[in-house]
């Protein structure tokens, strides 16, 4: 605090340590106090803060601290202030998925059960933070389970690609080589720039093979999992065998080579067993000459092939989908196309285009294949479809970007039609001329060609297909695919978790910051999506509903957590809360609140997935402006008031504050002053008095205080800044006192 730190000396930070400190232990000796230490001293008549919750009147109601696991199992200072303080503990990071899965989908679950022993033998529960969230997500091993997929050929087919390849017959060599001191005279290394090779000269045989090693690659591009070959072009002056290992020093998958006096490929299948490294060789026990000529790595892949993507739906008419098909109705209008039973080419379903004749242009009669988004230069399709009419007569094709909305009158598709079954296919590439700001979405045909003389028809259209051909040898998951793979790693992750805390942890943030802040749904905020953040953050974060979608994504993480909790020895009632910030908005009027509450009620619409709990973060801050703080402190009772409408538990989940100046500046701890100091304990007073006064006990379940101490300069949560109850000696502040005193209803 800035008036502590501008006063202390030596014998006055001895003063001050002992003041209101986590172990109080008085001084032997007294010092006289100055007039700013003396204004903290009646921080010492406080006691501990759970004290001061009337468990009587909330029974049900948890005081709880966030802090970093490990600190807590080290069993120091943070440990005597959470046990003295609190009864539950949210691990900050610990339990959280990066944490706890690795790039390679492997779990790792030691610091939980560690934390879950250690919470144990403190008498203290956990609030689990957090199941499910966009953030800190392993998105390697994620991204990797929804890649695209190889296309399924014959294995005989596949071909193979160079990942890596050094030839020494154009490069150097500069690799890392040990020889050890017993042959180190009679060995050497290097390149045979005649025989455009490199070359290891052996006359005496070393005691040990890896006396002579070298790397014969480095920097390899492998990775952890995948299969290669490692191909290696050798001879010797006489018969031998080269021994070698592919992969970094931490792990390599090894083999070895029995060369002879010939020039050969050889060739050595492997999965590598970790990402990158080298091929280390060693051949200390051949005496004579080892050349080598290049060294490979190859994995084996589909041969590129033409890959057809499907853009419309129901082409067969056999559903009842008709969004990708349109048509003039009789009279004129654009809508959707009539489908008619026992009309299609094998007397099944077929689209059927109806002309009252005689028109005045050829286009009062059309039929559009509107593609599910556009197409751009370059880009090439194929279409194809069956085709017959009543009455035989011509069409014309054009190009639109919806339909009727006209691009080009000449879109490559016309077709003479007969009253029998014909078949169209062709492939189009897509130029600017059809599609001249690449907002063509649409092939039109204009069916009343012959005007004034077209006849009265109708004409019939089966087995649609317009597909994107695209060159490549693998080809994308389809969204049931990856929903499907995503749903299995959700419960792999959750079903981990549940075993790891084996029913001890009762209250979950099932899903964590759900909702976007912008967009609309029925009036109320979108959920948080890839498509409406920032490029950085799509990045960044794995949004698993885009994937498992809006209203799946929480009843598929629901229903995982009671699933798994029950089978690990969960026999208590398990309480889930959705998580969310900034509920408490002055700006949007809480909205954000009003809108989680929306996405409940959508979400248990099913009547399974039941929500028990709302979790408000509230990092705040306290401001000078006497108008701003006025509308923050009444937003936040219309959020209490909310929460309190919901029915739901809540929990004030995260909940710690920083100061706003006059200027609109927030201000480092270092130069806080008393009064703001002060100023911020009546806000936090303020903000604990309002929950108690406005939440039903019933529905009160508990406040975590997210920073025990002022946040370090360094810190990457509000570095700098005096969000703690104590400062960074473990010494009470004033907002200590403001605590309190709203736990107490002053």
């Amino acid at each position: 605090m800035k008036y502590t730190k501008n006063i202390l000396g030596t014998m006055l930070l001895m003063a001050v340590v002992t003041a209101s400190c986590v172990d109080d232990k008085p001084l032997a000796f007294e010092v006289e106090k100055p007039a700013s230490i003396a204004g903290m001293e009646y921080l010492n008549d406080y006691d501990v803060l759970k004290s001061y919750v009337n468990s009587s009147a909330n029974p049900d109601f948890k005081l709880g601290i966030a802090l970093a696991a490990n600190d807590y199992i080290a069993g120091g200072q943070v440990t005597q202030l959470a046990n003295s303080n609190f009864v539950e503990m949210t691990a900050g990071n610990a339990m959280k998925y990066a944490s706890c899965v690795n790039e390679n989908g492997e779990m790792n679950f030691g610091t939980v059960e560690n934390f879950v022993s250690a919470a144990k033998a403190g008498g203290l529960t956990i609030y689990g933070h957090t199941l499910a969230w966009h953030a800190q997500q392993n998105n390697k091993f994620l991204n990797s389970l929804i890649k695209d997929k190889e296309m399924d050929v014959d294995p005989d087919a596949k071909v193979d690609k160079v990942d890596y390849e050094i030839d020494y017959s154009t490069a150097g060599y500069s690799f890392w080589n040990e020889v050890n001191e017993e042959v180190k005279e009679t060995t050497t290394i290097g390149k045979n720039d005649t025989e455009g090779c490199l070359e290891i000269k052996t006359s005496v045989a070393a005691s040990q093979n890896h006396f002579i090693q070298y790397h014969t690659a480095d920097n390899l591009p492998i990775e952890i999992g995948k299969e290669y070959k490692l191909k290696m072009m050798v001879r010797g002056s006489a018969e031998g065998k080269l021994n070698f290992g592919v992969g970094p020093w931490s792990g390599r998958a090894e083999g070895s080579f029995s060369f002879n006096t010939e020039w050969k490929e050889y060739e050595f299948s492997f999965k590598a067993v970790a990402d990158g490294g080298h091929v280390m060789t060693q051949s200390g026990l051949f005496v004579g000459t080892i050349q080598i000529k290049y060294v490979k790595i190859t994995h084996s892949e589909a041969p590129v092939m033409e890959i057809f993507t499907d853009i419309i739906a129901n082409g067969d008419a056999e559903g009842s989908e008709t969004t990708n098909f349109v048509s003039t109705h009789v009279g004129g209008t654009n809508g959707a196309c009539d489908i008619v039973d026992g009309v299609g080419k094998d007397g099944s379903r077929a689209f059927v285009i109806t002309s009252a004749g005689g028109g005045v242009n050829s286009w009062d009669t059309q039929f559009f294949l509107y593609a599910d988004r556009p197409l751009v230069d370059k880009e090439v399709v194929h279409i194809s479809f069956d085709y017959r009419a009543d009455v035989p007569n011509k069409s014309e094709s054009q190009t639109h970007a919806a339909p009727g909305a006209y691009i080009h009158y000449d879109g490559g598709c016309a077709v003479d039609f007969t009253t029998e079954w014909q078949h169209f296919e062709k492939t189009i590439t897509i130029n600017t001329t059809l599609s001249p700001t690449e907002n063509m979405q649409t092939f039109a045909w204009n069916l009343d060609v012959g005007v004034p003389n077209a006849p009265a028809n109708k004409y019939y259209f089966d087995n649609i297909k317009l597909q994107i051909v695209t060159k490549g040898n693998s080809i994308p998951l389809t969204p049931e695919e990856k929903k499907d793979t995503l749903t299995w790693a959700m419960n792999n992750w959750v079903e981990g978790m549940m075993k790891a805390t084996g029913g001890y942890v009762t209250a979950w943030d099932v899903v964590n910051e759900a909702i976007s802040g912008v967009g609309n749904d029925e009036g109320f905020y979108t959920l948080q999506s890839a498509s409406n953040v920032s490029p950085e953050d799509a990045k960044n974060n794995f949004y698993w509903q885009d994937y498992l979608g809006n209203v799946d994504y929480v009843r598929i993480v629901v229903a995982a957590a009671r699933k798994h909790y029950a089978e690990n020895g969960g026999t208590a009632p398990l309480k889930l809360f959705v998580n969310d910030y900034n509920l408490e908005s002055d700006w949007d009027d809480n909205k954000k609140v009003k809108s989680l509450v929306h996405w409940i009620e959508k979400w248990e619409a099913d009547g399974v997935t039941k929500i028990d709990g709302i979790g408000t973060q509230m990092h705040v801050s306290c401001y000078a402006n006497a108008a701003t703080q006025k509308s923050k402190e009444d937003h936040v009772v219309k959020m209490f008031e909310i929460l309190a409408e919901s029915g739901k538990l809540v929990k004030i989940s995260e909940l710690d504050m920083g100061y706003i100046d006059e200027n609109n500046t927030s201000v480092k701890t270092e130069n806080m002053t008393e009064a703001q100091h002060k100023a911020m304990a009546e806000y936090y007073k303020f903000i604990v008095k309002k929950y108690f006064e406005i939440i039903p006990p019933a529905q009160q379940y508990g406040i975590t205080q997210w920073c025990a101490t002022d946040a370090p300069s360094d810190s990457g949560w509000r570095g700098g800044e005096p969000v703690g109850l104590w400062d960074s000696n473990y010494s009470r502040k004033h907002t200590y006192a403001g605590f309190a005193d709203g736990l107490a209803g002053k």
